[in-house]
Formats: C-alpha cells, structure tokens, sequence
C-alpha cells in the first residue's frame, strides 16, 4: 500500500499587476499568488496537489505554514489517509500548537485549507475520478462524516444535514446528467477590474456578451463618479436583461455602502458584494434590508464555517460566496453548503484568483448535485486568465463551466509554470528588482534573514 514519503511546498506569483487584473477598490496591485504543495508517495503515479490563494507579499508565510502542517502526513498510508477523510481532516486540525495561531482563521488556516486540497486530490486520484465525482458516490453519511460540523449544532445538526443529502440521493443521476448536458452556470469578471480603462471595459463586455455571458460583474467602490460612468458603459454594451454584478471589496462602512449602493440602483444590479468588512454580521444584515431587492453577496473572505453561519442566522445574506482556499478545504466546504441549503440561501463560490476556478467548478458541481439540488439562483464566478498554468484546466463554454472528466481535484500546476515563476529563483522572477532583492533577504545578505535554500521551500523526503 502507498504511503506518503514526502512533499514539496513552491511560492509561486504571477505578476498580474503589470496588466490590472485582479484590480478592485482594496487590491489595487496584486500579483495573483498560490502557496502550492504536492504530496509524495512511493507510488510515482500517485500524489496529491493542492495549494492556497494570496495575491503576493506574504504567499511565503503560507508556504512556510503548509510546510508545517503536511509534515504529520509523511510516512501516513494513503488508503488510511483516503479512506477517512474526515478523521484526516481532523487529525491535522487536531495541533492545537498551530490551532493557537488561529484558531480556524489566518494563515494557519489558509495552510490547513492548501494541505487538505491535496489530500482531496490524492484521494480523487488514487479512485480514478474527479473530484465532483468522488463526492457524489459518497453515501450521505460518508459526506456527513467528511464534514467539519464543529461550532455549527444550533445552526444544523448532523441528523438535519443526513436529511438533506438523503432527500436527494435517490435523484442524483438525473441531475449529473442535466450537468452533462448543459454544464454549469457561470458569470465572468474579467470585463469589469477596477483599473482597466473605459476602452477595454467596453471591449470587454461585449466580448463576455458574445461568448455566451448573462451575468457579468464589475468593480466598484474607489470613486461614485467613476463607478456611475462604467456602470452606464456596461449597461449601454450588456442591455437591460442581463445580470449586472457590482463588487466593493471591504472598502465601505456600513452608513456609506447603503447611500453608494442606492445611488448605482439606476443601473439595477443583481447584487452588490462584499460591501464592508467581511466580519460584520451585523452590519451585512442593515446593507440588506437597506438595499433591497438589490441582493447581498459575501463570503470570499468568510474565515470559517462558523462566521458562515452566522451570516444565515442573522439573514444577512442573499448568496453564499465560499472560497475553496479560505475555507479549510473540502470538510469545511460541506458543512457551509448543507448550511446555506438548509436557510434557503444561494451557494455561488469566488473564483477571482489564480486556480480557483479549477477548484470551485468541482464544489458547485457537487452542491447541485447532491446538496441543493437547485439552480435557481445560482452562479460560479469565472475568470479566463492564468488556466493555461494548469495541466487540467477548467473549461467554460457559453457561459457554463463543462464538467471535468479527469481525476482529482484539477489542481496540479505545470512543471513548467514552476519553473518560471516560482519565486524568487524561477526564471521570470530572477531577473526582476523583486525578485532578486528577495533572493538577497533569503541568502542572508541582510540582518534578520529568513533563509530559505531555494522556490522549493519545503522538501521532505
């Protein structure tokens, strides 16, 4: 039986910034950055990728922090590992030395989320099947099982969530085949980041317009009079039927998010998201009932399932926006879909980041299939930059994502990509001020270093 005999844990950074995108009112330069592991064995055709999302400076911490938190799985045997997801993800969790730094929150969490992803992978992998496809064969008290219902008895309890899987266990056939069928339904945000000019949003939209796109979503937030101007593009380019989006991305209170929101509602946006601290309950419930109908989206920053929860508690939220990498993977996933499915509430993840869409195609498969069982409703963002990095790229048609049909969890970078932008060492990053300004840091070439030998920073064997 295969064992784990190792990992290797890369920063890897894209240099998005150079071409705006990713911009928005909080993120003005970021370079879209994945904290990426991969999980050895001694079976060469058997290993599991995974990775976390930054948007650059501090994607080493993550790095720093996978490394600490794979290094129980070696020497682990894979059919143990694979055969109890749950009690795997719980064995990690169970450090409360790194449980500390958190706990469920921060990079200790971030990391938990990258290693897991890979252990999810590995599990897809060593079953043959996508992930999407793993999680619908599962029995409904095998995906119970998986998840992470900590904290969450006064929200769901494990015989309520048992309910709502059994319910549609029976019917899961049908809607795979619907999937197969049709794909899912996505809306892009590549037309709309904040620092592209009107020129490109107007090309842009059309573009998304002509590939299949009705739902579209645009940045907002650093300025009324910039917004109102780009808004009245997009609707100019999309008309009157289609879904309009809007993004603040944390940048208002909550007094000033109700009066911004109101004086764009002309434009009848569908929703405005993440329009104040991703923490506010509170105040995310007084935008809603404030702003309505223009519905309230959140969650790309939701730290964890209990935050989630109370979202749903305070009426807070009309969509459901997980992350595949802020959440501590999978386990964690679960247990705020079968929450969202139970008040009634919209599960349409974040893609906005590099390998995000690979991922969360697999999670709003699965919801469809065997938690929510509904579209209506229901959109997963997409983003068409950086997939060519992967070697099993999601693919989107029409405005819906095709299902995948390779095993795991499509998670798995290039050899290539890493080579060229791992950093600081790898080719692209070599050659630039950053890139060589960190590599001195690293070699010690200044007091307080943080020595790493090499883009490979965690190499256990």
């Amino acid at each position: 039986m295969p064992q784990i005999t190792g990992f290797d844990v890369f920063d890897v950074r894209f240099p998005t910034s150079l071409s705006a995108d990713g911009s928005d009112a909080m993120n003005k330069d970021g370079d879209y950055s994945a904290a990426y592991v991969v999980l050895n064995t001694d079976d060469p055709a058997l290993y599991g990728c995974g990775f976390t999302f930054t948007i650059g400076r501090g994607n080493d911490i993550c790095a720093a922090a996978i490394e600490l938190r794979a290094r129980p799985l070696i020497g682990r045997d894979t059919d143990e590992l694979c055969g109890d997801l749950g009690d795997t993800y719980r064995s990690l969790k169970r450090d409360s030395q790194l449980r500390w730094l958190g706990p469920d929150k921060g990079v200790e969490h971030l990391a938990l989320g990258g290693v897991m992803n890979a252990v999810w992978d590995l599990a897809a992998r060593r079953a043959g099947r996508p992930l999407w496809r793993l999680l619908a064969d599962m029995s409904p008290e095998a995906i119970v099982d998986a998840a992470d219902l900590s904290y969450l008895s006064d929200a769901l309890t494990r015989e309520e969530a048992l309910g709502l899987l059994t319910r549609l266990a029976p019917t899961r056939d049908e809607r795979i085949r619907q999937l197969a069928e049709n794909g899912y339904p996505c809306y892009t945000t590549s037309a709309g980041w904040l620092g592209y000019s009107d020129e490109k949003l107007r090309r842009m939209c059309q573009e998304a317009l002509d590939d299949g796109y009705r739902h579209i979503k645009l940045k907002v937030g650093a300025s009324l009079e910039d917004d109102i101007r780009r808004l009245a593009i997009a609707r100019e380019v999309i008309g009157p039927r289609a879904n309009l989006m809007i993004d603040a991305n944390q940048v208002w209170d909550v007094p000033q998010a109700i009066d911004w929101v109101k004086q764009l509602s002309e434009f009848n946006p569908l929703w405005i998201e993440e329009p104040t601290s991703p923490d506010d309950v509170l105040g995310h419930a007084a935008i809603r009932r404030a702003v309505h109908p223009i519905g309230v989206a959140t969650g790309e920053h939701g730290m964890n399932r209990v935050l989630f929860k109370q979202l749903f508690q305070a009426s807070a939220i009309d969509y459901c926006q997980l992350d595949a990498c802020r959440l501590a993977s999978v386990n964690e996933v679960l247990a705020v879909q079968l929450m969202a499915a139970k008040f009634g509430i919209p599960v349409c993840p974040h893609a906005g980041g590099v390998g995000l869409c690979e991922l969360v195609q697999h999670l709003s498969i699965f919801d469809f299939i065997a938690i929510s069982g509904d579209l209506t409703g229901r959109v997963t963002e997409f983003v068409d930059h950086l997939h060519e990095h992967f070697v099993d790229p999601c693919i989107v048609k029409d405005g819906f994502y095709v299902l995948p049909g390779n095993p795991g969890y499509s998670a798995e970078l290039k050899e290539q990509t890493l080579q060229e932008y791992a950093f600081p060492y790898g080719n692209y990053w070599a050659g630039t001020s950053a890139g060589q300004a960190e590599q001195a840091w690293r070699e010690g070439n200044q007091p307080g270093r943080i020595a790493f030998a090499s883009a490979r920073l965690g190499s256990h064997s």
